[in-house]
């Protein structure tokens, strides 16, 4: 079974998130939303972005508000994150991708927002070359994936379920050629219905409001 929330770009407001004005870490999606609340906002869905270093800092590639605050990692060695290829979704303009970090660098692009995660689930229509059926290394896994149409969708397993098999639900599910891995069992879903599940805070946090 498998949590799943589907959004537009263009229509639906996404962002992502990392520090406060004073430069300190949301962490906890609840901080999050009480700030939003000040200004008016209601956060709908919120969920971490992937993978982070020690200090709620993103491992990899963060965008914000069209600003590059922290860059590409190219690293081939270290946990998931480097299970390469790996890569970026962005968001610019009523557009979003999942680009391989590479590909991504060449492009040279200046989305609006950006993260980097891995390892890619999906890439063209193709399972990551590492992931195995039958692999019994399961654990709940959370991604992203751009699908037919361009739309969006966020999915989180409810229960332990290998990479194999979370890439082909992304692939032949839900329609996505293209999806991103964004973390293990750390990960959660925020919606209004469902509450704050968190278990440990985060660094980048994706936030949908209206």
């Amino acid at each position: 079974m498998y949590a799943v929330v589907t959004i537009q770009p263009g229509l639906d407001v996404l962002r992502l998130y990392w520090q406060r004005p004073d430069g300190q870490p949301y962490g906890l999606i609840g901080a999050l939303k009480s700030d939003l609340a000040k200004q008016g906002k209601t956060l709908l869905f919120a969920t971490n972005s992937g993978i982070y270093a020690p200090g709620l800092r993103p491992l990899g590639l963060h965008v914000q508000a069209g600003r590059e605050l922290v860059g590409l990692n190219h690293a081939r060695s270290g946990g998931n994150f480097a299970l390469l290829p790996n890569g970026v979704f962005w968001i610019k303009g009523n557009r979003a991708g999942v680009t391989e970090s590479r590909a991504y660098e060449r492009l040279n692009m200046s989305p609006d927002f950006a993260s980097q995660s891995g390892p890619l689930l999906v890439q063209g229509g193709q399972l990551h070359p590492s992931f195995n059926a039958g692999s019994k290394s399961v654990k709940l896994r959370s991604g992203v994936g751009v699908c037919a149409g361009g739309v969006v969708k966020f999915a989180m397993s409810e229960g332990a379920v290998n990479f194999y098999d979370f890439a082909r639900f992304f692939r032949d599910t839900l329609g996505c050629p293209d999806a991103l891995y964004l973390d293990g069992s750390i990960s959660t879903f925020y919606t209004p219905d469902r509450g704050d599940s968190q278990l440990l805070a985060y660094a980048g946090i994706w936030g949908v409001t209206k």
